[in-house]
């Protein structure tokens, strides 16, 4: 077992299949070492979490969703990776979370995401970062986040 897997399991976090694409694109593409993932949305076995932050969605609850993102992310980071997150290191995020009016916490939002990858892969997941509120996400998601990454 390597130390990311050991990583993960003391988080409890089962990394899942990977999500295929919902539209006309792939979910990554690669050049050289350089990996950009195509967004992942907060969405789980259960149905993930849908909704308008700071409406009918409460911070906690949205940073968990972005949580999610990060879970689907790095389940896309290891098929990118032919298996092995350790050969991974993070580059950047990009976080959207569909906000309602007066919700300005944004960044919080993203933490959940950003905090997960430097949980897991330690100073390999330490990156750049965006996190912008928007009035959509495809299929009602809370949360989408996209990543950079590079592949040793």
């Amino acid at each position: 077992m390597s130390h990311i897997d050991e990583r993960l399991a003391a988080l409890g976090i089962t990394l899942p299949t990977p999500v295929a694409p919902v539209a006309n694109y792939v979910p990554f593409t690669r050049s050289d070492r350089i990996v950009q993932i195509s967004g992942q949305l907060s969405n789980d076995a259960d149905g993930g979490i849908k909704g308008t932050v700071g409406e009918d969605v409460d911070l906690d609850t949205a940073r968990h969703a972005a949580r999610l993102c990060g879970i689907n992310l790095l389940a896309q980071m290891r098929a990118a990776a032919d298996g092995d997150l350790a050969r991974v290191r993070v580059l950047r995020l990009g976080g959207f979370v569909q906000a309602g009016r007066d919700f300005s916490d944004i960044p919080q939002v993203i933490n959940g995401c950003s905090d997960l990858m430097v949980d897991v892969l330690g100073e390999r997941g330490v990156h750049a970062r965006s996190a912008v509120g928007v009035y959509r996400i495809p299929l009602g998601f809370a949360v989408e986040v996209d990543a950079i990454i590079e592949i040793d």
